[in-house]
């Protein structure tokens, strides 16, 4: 096999084609098809469901499963990311990962609450697969890419993957709203699940065959022909713990994990069910609307999300990083409180405008500023493994406070209007930042 220059634009264009053979996980799965079909299934009392011993609330039961996945996630990415880079073997580990994610995705088409806990392995397997094998991937760009190259090549990706799963979600929704155009026979009700169930299968195959295109191409790794030893399995967790102990030395990155700790853990939470919420608390008509209105309030989303960026990202060279944040985190605790009122699909619109807006601002100004943060002479790569590690855990735990207040009152809504605390106190932690800020000028 031809063997690709570090840099050269074949071996970059390969690298970024893998964000379009994998983001249709993420927007067709995680965000919308899946949620819409999960609501559609014939729960005990409209939405219960009897699993692992207990009578369990629909939503909540995806939501422990979630975090759980998470848990998993934030545990062995440490140690993935510590045997890739001694073992030099990436591309084994990215293939694995992707295809057992794919696995999950098909496996979907046979989701069954009759069949709860196979069920749940397959939607297990999709979450563990994708963010796993993006260990991996990220992990490539400094071995494909210069450093000059890597913003330009990085930003090519996430283009590519919003296109590429944009176009698939078009097709299953072209599948779910025409079903006769695609073969598909039945009542409405019958075609528009069977739909969604293929939709499943078209996300594993999509995200199996174009990633094959990145496999041919990307190298191999660079081989070590060393062991993995117990010693190498726990070098990542020594890797985070060296950056915890020298965040004691630097008070203004430590304060500022802090902040994203928390606000992020509400943040990526409402992101995750956003789509389970709309499905049962907004009073859709049919269900043909609500599958269209569901779908649509996805794409506003994605697209707003981009221009939130933009916008926020021009706010920030004005008024300073934390500034801003503080600024996104008010609105966003506004938005909990809002939500709790939210019934109508005109207000969910409205209020899937805002989301989009403050979500694709809120996460990537978290990133910069956190790599602003930074000590010059440390290890990046490290710091930003505990950053994604954090993230991780704090997803963990907010699905799990989600999914219990969920259980617990049977209400979503006073899930979503709880979550305004972690804002509140992210805003204060944030005010903690700009004053060490100040203290540190003066």
């Amino acid at each position: 096999m031809e063997k690709f220059e570090k840099g050269s634009k074949k071996l970059l264009n390969a690298w970024a084609f893998y964000d379009w053979a994998n983001s249709v996980y993420t927007l067709t799965i995680a965000s919308t098809i899946f949620p819409i079909f999960y609501g559609t299934l014939n729960f005990i009392d409209g939405n219960k469901v009897q699993a692992f011993g207990f009578e369990i609330k629909n939503t909540a039961l995806i939501s422990f499963v979630t975090a759980f996945a998470f848990l998993v996630v934030a545990f062995i990415s440490p140690i993935l990311s510590g045997v890739a880079d001694y073992l030099g073997n990436k591309k084994a580990f990215m293939k694995f990962f992707c295809y057992l994610g794919g696995i999950g995705c098909i496996g979907l088409n046979w989701f069954s609450l009759d069949y709860i806990y196979l069920s749940l392995l397959f939607y297990f397997f999709g979450l563990i697969g994708y963010w796993a094998s993006l260990v991996f991937y990220n992990s490539y760009l400094p071995d494909i890419a210069f450093p000059e190259q890597q913003d330009r090549v990085s930003a090519k990706g996430f283009s590519m993957g919003y296109i590429g799963s944009v176009l698939l979600l078009l097709i299953n929704l072209a599948m779910v709203m025409y079903p006769e155009q695609f073969g598909i026979t039945g009542t409405a009700e019958e075609t528009a699940v069977k739909a969604m169930r293929y939709s499943f299968i078209t996300v594993g195959l999509w995200w199996v065959l174009f990633s094959q295109y990145t496999f041919y191409i990307l190298p191999k790794g660079v081989s070590t022909g060393r062991k993995v030893t117990k010693h190498v399995l726990m070098n990542g967790f020594k890797e985070l713990n060296t950056v915890w102990q020298a965040l004691k030395q630097n008070i203004i990155l430590k304060r500022y994990l802090y902040a994203f700790f928390v606000y992020s853990m509400a943040v990526q939470t409402i992101m995750l069910v956003a789509t389970y919420f709309g499905e049962q608390e907004i009073a859709w008509g049919t269900e043909q609307e609500k599958t269209m209105g569901l779908i649509i309030s996805i794409l506003v989303i994605q697209v707003v999300a981009i221009l939130g960026a933009v916008l926020t990202s021009r706010v920030s060279e004005k008024i300073g990083n934390i500034k801003t944040l503080i600024a996104v985190n008010f609105i966003w605790m506004a938005m909990c409180f809002a939500a709790y009122f939210v019934t109508k699909p005109v207000e969910f619109y409205i209020t899937a405008s805002f989301v989009g807006l403050v979500m694709g601002g809120i996460q990537s100004l978290s990133r910069s500023t956190y790599s602003k943060f930074l000590p010059e002479t440390k290890d990046t790569t490290s710091y930003f493994s505990f950053f994604d590690v954090s993230e991780k855990v704090g997803i963990v735990i907010g699905m799990v406070i989600y999914g219990t207040i969920d259980q617990v009152t049977g209400s979503m809504r006073n899930a979503i209007v709880f979550l305004f605390i972690f804002f509140l106190l992210g805003i204060i932690l944030l005010f903690r930042v700009l004053k060490t800020q100040k203290r540190e000028v003066d």
